[in-house]
């Protein structure tokens, strides 16, 4: 080989070198970056820098089975995590209810970023998407220790009851995740976690998060816009048996629909009765006249968040009239926008949930779950105007306008009166003791999460 050949040679050999550890240099650097990095650039709305590992011995596994619509799992999740950091155990990704009346098939992943789940609370539980082998061959042979929690129960439950299981088992199965955790009488630090994994934690998955934003854009760029949990569907009114405003055909139709649903327990309703009591969804009028008698801006973009509203056109027509600018996400994007998520309520509710919590005003018709964990982040997010509509009392105000016993400018100032104090103000949370039911929700006022009672009523 001539001196010139080799020459070349070695110069090619050290390019590869020199090419070789830069590359090795980059890797490194790479590597070094990428747990900060990464997150950054996928969540790139966020502030989200990866916590470190909590460094702690588990007490064993923690599986859980969600149960209810989209909202009720949500805020049993975040119950979960909180009680699985308590009793220091590894909790596997909640299993969702596919079981339901909704009978939607969605998985954790496909509503929830499990990615950003299991990282962002990496420095309080160890949280996985799968059991080990050994425990992941027990559940497959159906032999593992299964039960459902008591409702509303405190922490010393989870410790003196449900913790000495998982460490005899190694794996518990909790087969419903609602209503577990009391409202009050809960330590501050797991409060605080609670409204930690709801509000930073437990993201919608990124499809699900991009369209939600693309709605709340194309909203914005038209104006301010008030968002109306209108819950006046089939089977709402089916299963409440409230029917005002129906025709005789149309209750027909919802009792013959309640009665097809055997784990739907009260057949025989009295609609009248129960919409006195203020236990009815506020029909599409009533909520029209309602807003107006709030003084709403007729022509603010209200958006409507519910499914498809029974008795169609002339059930919104009133509303429609009273407020023009009426839209749904089905008419705000093109079919192909919503196409992956047709056919899965869980989905659809989450877009809904994003555009809630991001509107101007947000007023649910019904006091459903819903309407009550939007209104806690509502008030996370600073208090946002939250309409909570008193409907024992409407009932009683509309019956009396409707008849003329009330003018106008009567009606709208009563109306105005009884909801001076539900606006999604600071207002401390009603404890019952004994009756966690009918006391207020720890989700619709997260009040251990949020500035004190007296610090930002001094701010008004």
């Amino acid at each position: 080989m001539s001196a010139r050949a080799r020459k070349a040679q070695m110069k090619m050999w050290a390019i590869r070198l020199t090419t070789i550890i830069l590359l090795c240099a980059c890797a490194v650097q790479f590597a070094a970056l990428l747990e900060t990095w990464v997150p950054r650039v996928v969540h790139s709305w966020s502030s989200f820098s990866l916590p470190p590992p909590r460094v702690y011995k588990s007490n064993g596994y923690l599986m859980i089975s969600s149960n209810g619509g989209l909202n009720q799992m949500r805020a049993g999740i975040c119950d979960m995590v909180a009680i699985a950091r308590y009793m220091n155990v590894t909790l596997i990704v909640p299993e969702l209810d596919k079981t339901s009346f909704w009978n939607d098939q969605s998985e954790f992943k496909d509503i929830f970023d499990v990615d950003y789940f299991i990282s962002s609370l990496r420095d309080e539980v160890e949280i996985v998407k799968e059991l080990p082998p050994n425990l992941k061959k027990i559940v497959e042979m159906g032999t593992f220790y299964s039960m459902p929690p008591v409702s509303w129960s405190n922490m010393s439950y989870y410790l003196h009851t449900i913790l000495p299981r998982i460490e005899e088992y190694e794996l518990l199965h909790l087969t419903h995740s609602d209503a577990r955790l009391a409202n009050n009488g809960i330590p501050l630090e797991v409060q605080k976690l609670r409204c930690r994994v709801s509000y930073k934690d437990l993201k919608f998955s990124p499809p699900i998060e991009k369209l939600g934003r693309k709605i709340v854009e194309i909203l914005r760029a038209k104006g301010s816009f008030l968002v109306l949990h209108l819950r006046y569907e089939m089977d709402m009114l089916a299963f409440s048996g409230c029917t005002e405003g129906c025709t005789d055909e149309e209750v027909e139709e919802l009792t013959k629909m309640r009665y097809d649903y055997p784990w739907w327990k009260d057949k025989v309703i009295n609609s009248t009765k129960k919409r006195k009591e203020g236990s009815c969804p506020m029909t599409p009028e009533e909520t029209a006249l309602t807003l107006r008698a709030l003084g709403i801006d007729r022509n603010i973009q209200v958006y409507i968040a519910a499914g498809d509203i029974y008795g169609g056109e002339r059930r919104l027509a009133t509303l429609a009239a009273a407020f023009p600018n009426l839209v749904k996400k089905e008419t705000l994007l093109p079919p192909g926008d919503l196409l992956p998520f047709q056919n899965h309520s869980s989905q659809m509710a989450a877009l809904d949930y994003i555009v809630s919590i991001e509107s101007d005003i947000f007023f649910p018709t019904t006091g459903g779950n819903m309407a009550k964990v939007v209104e806690g982040h509502r008030r996370f997010l600073g208090f946002k105007k939250t309409i909570i509509p008193e409907r024992k009392v409407l009932v009683d105000l509309i019956d009396d306008y409707n008849r003329g016993k009330l003018d106008w400018k009567k009606f709208s100032l009563l109306v105005k009166e009884t909801h001076a104090n539900r606006m999604g103000n600071p207002i401390k949370r009603v404890e019952i003791p004994g009756k966690p039911k009918d006391e207020d929700y720890f989700w619709s006022n997260p009040q251990e999460c949020l500035p004190s009672v007296e610090e930002e009523a001094s701010s008004i």
